[in-house]
Formats: C-alpha cells, sequence, structure tokens
C-alpha cells in the first residue's frame, strides 16, 4: 500500500480526520480542504490513504485507484466485496495507529467521498464495533446497509453527515438519501443536506464540514 498523505496540525494533534478519495482519484484530492480545515482545527490531523491502482469493470477494466471493483451500476451497484473489506481493514489499521499515538475515538472522524464514502460508512457501521467521533459520507451510498442489519448501542453512537448534489449524476441523490434514511432508522444522530451541485464539492458544502467538525474537535 502506497503511505498515507498525513496533515499535521498547527499544535499537538489530538484528533483525527481519516478522508478517503473517490473512484479515480487519489490522496491529494482533499488536501486543500484538509488545509483549509485545519485553519479552523488547529490540533487535528488529517490522514488520507490512498486506493491501490486495479481494473475496474464498469470502466472496460481499465486500471485506476478504486477501494473495491464495480462490476456493474444496475439496479445497485455490484461490487467486489473482499477488495471493500480489504478497504475497511486498512482504515481500522489507521483508527488503531491513531489511537496508538493517544487520540481518542471519540476525536477520531471518518470522512470519504463517493466510492471512499461508501467505504467508510462500511467501517463505521458494520466492521467497527466501537463509537467514533463521526462519519461524513460526501456524495455516497451504502451498499453493504440493508433491512436486515442491526448496530449496537456504540455503534448507534457515531454521528454522521451525509452530504449530496441534488444533481449527482454518478451516484444518485436517492441513493445517499436511502444510506441516511437506513441510519435514522437505526438510531444514528444523522443530518441530511442537500447542494445544488453534481458529482463534486462546493464552498457552502466545506463551511458546513468546517461547522460540523468543529462542533465535536474543537
Amino acid at each position: 500500500m502506497t503511505h498515507p498523505l498525513i496533515l499535521e496540525p498547527q499544535k499537538t494533534a489530538d484528533a483525527c480526520v481519516i478522508w478517503l478519495h473517490g473512484l479515480g482519484a487519489d490522496r491529494y484530492d482533499f488536501m486543500p480542504v484538509a488545509e483549509a480545515l485545519q485553519e479552523t482545527l488547529l490540533t487535528t490531523r488529517f490522514v488520507m490513504p490512498q486506493a491501490p491502482t486495479r481494473a475496474v469493470t464498469i470502466n472496460g477494466g481499465y486500471a485506476m485507484p478504486s477501494w473495491y471493483d464495480i462490476k456493474a451500476m444496475s439496479p445497485a451497484r455490484a461490487i467486489d466485496q473482499d477488495e471493500l473489506e480489504q478497504s475497511a481493514d486498512q482504515v481500522i489499521a489507521l483508527i488503531k495507529a491513531e489511537q496508538a499515538k493517544g487520540v481518542a475515538l471519540s476525536r477520531i472522524v471518518l470522512a470519504g467521498f463517493s466510492q471512499g464514502g461508501a467505504v467508510v460508512l462500511h467501517t463505521a457501521y458494520i466492521k467497527w464495533q466501537e463509537a467514533l467521533g463521526g462519519v461524513m459520507a460526501l456524495s455516497t451510498y451504502a451498499p453493504t446497509f440493508s433491512d436486515d442489519t442491526e448496530l449496537n448501542a456504540t455503534q448507534q453512537r457515531t454521528p454522521a453527515l451525509c452530504l449530496h448534489g441534488v444533481y449527482d449524476p454518478v451516484v444518485l441523490p436517492a441513493m445517499g438519501r436511502t444510506a441516511f434514511e437506513h441510519l435514522k432508522k437505526w438510531g444514528v444522530s444523522a443530518t441530511w443536506k442537500e447542494y445544488p451541485m453534481e458529482h463534486s464539492v462546493v464552498p457552502e458544502e466545506i463551511g458546513d464540514i468546517r461547522t460540523w467538525l468543529t462542533e465535536r474537535l474543537r
């Protein structure tokens, strides 16, 4: 695995955001956003891992940074479950590394855009068994959420911020909304907000992220 990009804060780190990029991007994709957020979050470290380069079926087998293979787009995403689990394990290793540095779980937030968001939703609410500081799910979906899923009491304590573009043609808003509705049904403190954008990030959204993170990590 390529080493993650790590942005240390101005002061001694006592909080961390682990942020996963989307399909075809890289660990530098959200670096400008993280740097801007650190102007407020003076003690928050940002860790941005890099997805491995692998063939993606829906893109004609073209190799690109991908957290897992997507085999089909409809009616719902058909994914390589084993690769998703490997990516979740990578996130868990980063969580444990932050714990080893003295960062409390309550001050560790997972964030992800698009495919990266699917990984952090799976990690926080399906695979990881303890409460975290939060999850930020940007323009994403939850391929492993189902009506049969049950969260334990500690998983329920991990709050979620779900943000999506109303004109998103890549991950339809309904897919993100379904993930949000599952979280609400499971007793998670989840917030949903939409923006007049496609599959992207806009300044208003970054402002909302800053506010949400500041409430939890400052």
